[in-house]
């Protein structure tokens, strides 16, 4: 892929034109490259689906969004603009950034919930430090006593077995939920997903704190 093929591949129809800062050609909010005189471009006020060329939907293909991604870092690395000015130098910089921003927040199952919550009009989970369903709080008061009695290696393994199970199966939830434009339980299974991600980072330390007794 060329960097022409890149920029095609992050043009949005819906977005508007505007001058290339270069040769005052076309480009659109979502390019990286003018068309007319191949610059670089600023990166524009964009979603981060739309800037790695992606509808805006939960279930996304991880493994095409990284090998979109690495193929557009590889077309601003460093050593192609060693020559270019300074101005040049610095938009590639800010694309990067970019790029890399919306790359972390979607190839996260938790961070992109939270995420498309909010392209989509509703209220995030990332300040939510209360939980308010109960059926919640009970599986997570019991799931936590159950490793606080964990006293050996593979009694904590068959509860992180089970924690990453429950995570995926809450993924393809979220994934449906979102599908079927069900907000309001997409956003309350993202709490849900939330609360096992971190359960799963508890019982990796608690195996640790028992491998190193």
């Amino acid at each position: 892929m060329d960097a022409q093929s890149s920029n095609m591949t992050l043009r949005n129809d819906h977005s508007g034109l505007h001058p290339c800062w270069s040769c005052k050609g076309p480009v659109a909010e979502a390019d990286l490259f003018c068309e007319t005189c191949h610059a670089v471009q600023p990166p524009g006020h964009i979603d981060h689906f739309t800037r790695l060329g992606l509808h805006q939907v939960y279930d996304v293909d991880v493994d095409g969004l990284e090998r979109t991604y690495f193929e557009l870092q590889r077309h601003l690395h460093p050593d192609r603009f060693a020559k270019k000015t300074p101005k040049e130098k610095s938009l590639s910089q800010q694309q990067a950034v970019s790029l890399n921003e919306a790359f972390e927040t979607l190839k996260d199952p938790l961070l992109r919930a939270d995420y498309l919550l909010q392209v989509l009009g509703e209220d995030g989970i990332s300040h939510d430090h209360t939980v308010n369903d109960p059926a919640l709080l009970m599986e997570a008061m019991e799931t936590r006593e159950a490793l606080m009695e964990a006293d050996s290696v593979d009694a904590v393994n068959g509860l992180t077995t089970k924690a990453r199970r429950d995570v995926r199966d809450c993924v393809k939830s979220i994934a449906a939920a979102f599908a079927e434009q069900k907000l309001n339980e997409a956003r309350k299974l993202a709490l849900r997903l939330k609360y096992l991600t971190k359960l799963l980072e508890e019982t990796r330390q608690h195996k640790a704190r028992l491998v190193l007794k």
